[in-house]
Parts: C-alpha cells; sequence; structure tokens
C-alpha cells in the first residue's frame, strides 16, 4: 500500500472546504451544464450498454440498428418518447400527478452537486477543485437528496387513483425506509475514520495508509475504505441496489404483480422522466461509492506509482472507469438474479442488513478509541479473529435452525401424502369428467335434452 502515495498530487492540488465559494459566475455555470450533459450522456450510454451485455448474456444481437453498433438507439428512444401521446387518466388529483416525475427527478441532478471528481486544475487561469460545491455535511445532502425523490414515486402512486400504482407506491416507501437506515448506518464508520462528512475530505482521508508496527516490521494499513471497512462497503453495495429499486429489488414496478407499480398510469415525457430518475440515481450511487469506499478520483495501485497520476485531468479518467464498473454492477445484476418475494426483501432489510450495520458500527467506534489511546495493532487482529469466529458460530447454528425447519416441512409434506394414498381419496380433489346428467340421464320427463348430446346418449364434443 506504499505506492499508493507515489501518485499523489501536491498539497496545493488537494482540494478542502476553503477551496469552494470563490469561482466567478461562468466557472460555476460550466460545471452546471457539464454535470447535467454527463448525467444525460450516461443515461443514454447506460440503457445501451444495459441492452448490449444483457443480449450479449443471452445469445442475441442487441440493438443494432440505429447508429453503429446501435449506439444511437437510447437517443431515438428519448425522442420517441415525448412525442407520445399524454394520456391522463380521468380521475387522477392532475396537480400531484403532473408534479410526481419532476420531484423524483430533480433531487437525482442536485445529489451529483457535491461528488468530487478531481482535483484542483487551471481553467483560464482560475485555479478551481474539479467539483461544483462541497459542504462539511455534502454526504447527508446526498441521502436527503435521495429520500426526497421517493416522495415523487409516492405521490405518483398517490395520485394515480389506482390500486396498482397505490401499490407500488407503498412499496417504495417501505423499500426506501428499509434500507435508507443501513445505508446511513454502513457510512458511520467512513466517517469514523475520514473525521468528516465532506466529500473532498473523504477522498483526501484515503491518499495512503497509515503506518504501524507488528512484530518488528513496519506495515501500511489499506488505504481505500473497501479494503479497510469491508463489511461497510459490502452492506452499501446491497442498499444501493434497493435505493435505486433495480433488480432484484425492483418490488415497486414489479410488473408480475402490480403491472407496472407506481407508474402503470403514466406515458410520454413524465414516463421518461421516472425512467430518466431512475438511470441517475444508478449514477449517482456508483459516484458515491466510488468516493466513500474506492478513494474517489484517485488512480488505482499500479498506477498510482506514475507520480503525474493524480495531477491534472487524468483523474476524471479514473473516476468514470471506476463508476463505469459500478454501473456494469447493476446491468450484471439484472441479467442474473431474479426477482425476490416482498416479504424476503423485508426481512434482508430489517433482520440481516440492520443488524449487521449496526453491530460492525459499534466494532468500529471501539477499535477507534482503543486506537487514538494508543494500543497495539496485535490487540484489533486477535479481537478480529475472534469475531470472526463467533460470527462463523452464529451462521452454522442459524443454518442448523433452518435445515431443521426444512426436514421438518419436508417431512409433514411426506405425511400428507402418504395420507393421501387411499383409493378413496386423490392427491387433488377434481371432479369426474363424465357425470352422468351430461348425457341427460336422471333428468325429469318433460326437460329438454342437453344440447350436444345425441339420441343414443353419446356426446359430441366441438371445437369450441
Amino acid at each position: 500500500m506504499t505506492g499508493l502515495a507515489a501518485g499523489s498530487p501536491p498539497a496545493s492540488n488537494i482540494p478542502t472546504l476553503a477551496s469552494f465559494g470563490h469561482n466567478p459566475w461562468w466557472i460555476t455555470a460550466i460545471f452546471v451544464v457539464i454535470i447535467f450533459l454527463f448525467l444525460m450522456l450516461s443515461t443514454l450510454f447506460m440503457i445501451w450498454a444495459e441492452r448490449k451485455v444483457i443480449a450479449r448474456m443471452q445469445q442475441r444481437p442487441g440493438p443494432n440498428r440505429a447508429g453503429k453498433f446501435g449506439l444511437l438507439q437510447s437517443l431515438m428512444d428519448g425522442i420517441k418518447l415525448p412525442l407520445k401521446e399524454d394520456i391522463v387518466p380521468r380521475n387522477v388529483d392532475k396537480i400531484l400527478f403532473v408534479i410526481a416525475p419532476a420531484v423524483s427527478a430533480i433531487p437525482a441532478f442536485i445529489s451529483f452537486a457535491v461528488i468530487p471528481w478531481g482535483p484542483i486544475v487551471s481553467i483560464a487561469g482560475h485555479h478551481t477543485p474539479l467539483q461544483l460545491s462541497d459542504l462539511p455535511v455534502a454526504v447527508l445532502l446526498i441521502l436527503a437528496m435521495s429520500s426526497m425523490g421517493v416522495y415523487g414515486i409516492v405521490l405518483a402512486g398517490w395520485s394515480s387513483r389506482s390500486p396498482y400504482p397505490l401499490l407500488g407506491g407503498l412499496r417504495s416507501s417501505a423499500q426506501v425506509i428499509s434500507y435508507e437506515i443501513a445505508m446511513g448506518l454502513a457510512f458511520v464508520p467512513v466517517f469514523l475514520y475520514a473525521g468528516s462528512l465532506s466529500t473532498s475530505q473523504i477522498v483526501a482521508s484515503q491518499v495512503h495508509g497509515s503506518s504501524f508496527h507488528f512484530f518488528g516490521y513496519i506495515w501500511h494499513w489499506p488505504s481505500w475504505y473497501a479494503i479497510l471497512l469491508l463489511p461497510s462497503f459490502l452492506i452499501y453495495i446491497v442498499t444501493m441496489v434497493g435505493e435505486t429499486n433495480r433488480l432484484p429489488f425492483d418490488l415497486p414496478e414489479g410488473e408480475g404483480e402490480i403491472v407496472g407499480g407506481y407508474n402503470t398510469e403514466y406515458s410520454s415525457l413524465k414516463y421518461a422522466l421516472f425512467y430518466l430518475a431512475e438511470y441517475i440515481n444508478m449514477t449517482t450511487v456508483s459516484a458515491l461509492a466510488t468516493t466513500l469506499f474506492l478513494g474517489g478520483w484517485r488512480a488505482p495501485w499500479p498506477i498510482s506509482v506514475w507520480a503525474g497520476a493524480n495531477s491534472g485531468w487524468w483523474p476524471v479518467l479514473w473516476f468514470l472507469a471506476k463508476v463505469a464498473c459500478f454501473e456494469f454492477f447493476f446491468i450484471w445484476l439484472r441479467g442474473s438474479l431474479p426477482r425476490i418475494r416482498y416479504d424476503q426483501l423485508m426481512r434482508l432489510g430489517w433482520k440481516v442488513l440492520i443488524p449487521a450495520a449496526l453491530v460492525w458500527t459499534l466494532i468500529v467506534a471501539t477499535a477507534r478509541v482503543y486506537r487514538q489511546q494508543g494500543a497495539s495493532p496485535a490487540v484489533y487482529i486477535v479481537a478480529g479473529l475472534i469475531i470472526v469466529a463467533l460470527l462463523t458460530m452464529l451462521w452454522r447454528w442459524e443454518s442448523a435452525g433452518q435445515q431443521r425447519e426444512r426436514d421438518a416441512a419436508e417431512a409433514a409434506e411426506a405425511r400428507e401424502a402418504s395420507a393421501s394414498q387411499r383409493p378413496e381419496a386423490a392427491a387433488f380433489p377434481t371432479p369426474p369428467l363424465d357425470l352422468p346428467h351430461y348425457h341427460g340421464i336422471g333428468l325429469a320427463s318433460g326437460e329438454p335434452v342437453l344440447a350436444g348430446v345425441a339420441e343414443d346418449g353419446t356426446k359430441e364434443v366441438g371445437g369450441a
């Protein structure tokens, strides 16, 4: 991990909170336009890449008509959607029905304003960090905007005055509450190690790992929080998929259960805004994962050995490459996993992710306090091994309990199957297929003979 510091930029090129708020208006306007265009173009590219990658996984060509390699297919769909007929059902709450897509899409754009995508560079003689803005509580702003975005989904379901959109909105609100708690708890260890909630400071805290002595040797802590705080990273990976309503957690719009969910009654541009918000949120949570856990815009090893890797405009390339890896992860999940049941979704959030995040946060907080008091790293390693052993024992105990439940269920099914093998009892209580009255037998005199029955008592079978 010592090589990660070799490509560190000079201290004057590392942004701090004092670096913001001094840009002329035209640089701020350029950054706003760049972020808007980046999010729009990344959405078009993401849709095209998703269709191509999933088509490759399913052994079919995918989009290949509009433009070279089908690159213009997403653009054509984006032009087509606003030109479609905008159908508004008669009984909807029109005010909420119209503003719901905007409430869902606008916070998705705002969240990217505090994402750093490069160091301090010179633009027309002005030194400015490659970040629109930063706050002492920048990560909380992103969490707040993700919470605001779900209001658009809930309002869409409520204003549609239809059962399936309402069910989709309720599912979304319950899902966001469940997974945002676990996501917020996964961020706490990062805040404890970085000492700040500012995104630029969190990136700066991952420059290189601090050194420590162990058995007479000098070692270095990992610099990326994805390695140092691996449980937080794994919890965030799961929760970010739940936050974006993507497979296997796309229960709010499960087409096999509730038609289209919250956007069932939407069409044309309003539907396109929901579609846009989903893909922008995917880019935002990918950029946030890059910032908090993968060193942000800093080059990975071994590229970081190069002295100029983290200077100038090169860090933008490393940042985009990391974001692209996370977006490919979204595509891979969609093409690989089926949709889970709603009870499984809630059980995972409340019984697995939240308790695991709580326990991990307490462990990290205790370790930080103990380390600040000058404890030896050997104590951490021994304590970590003990915790791993306890978790392994807990997992084995839980697995054994689940196996006993499965064995009991199989035994009960076997007993029921053996009881249903009697001659007078069938496995499934189906009625006889050829009852006497089908042929007019047993009918009172004077009643008409059933249609389709011949005089000899045989039944005619037609094709209808």
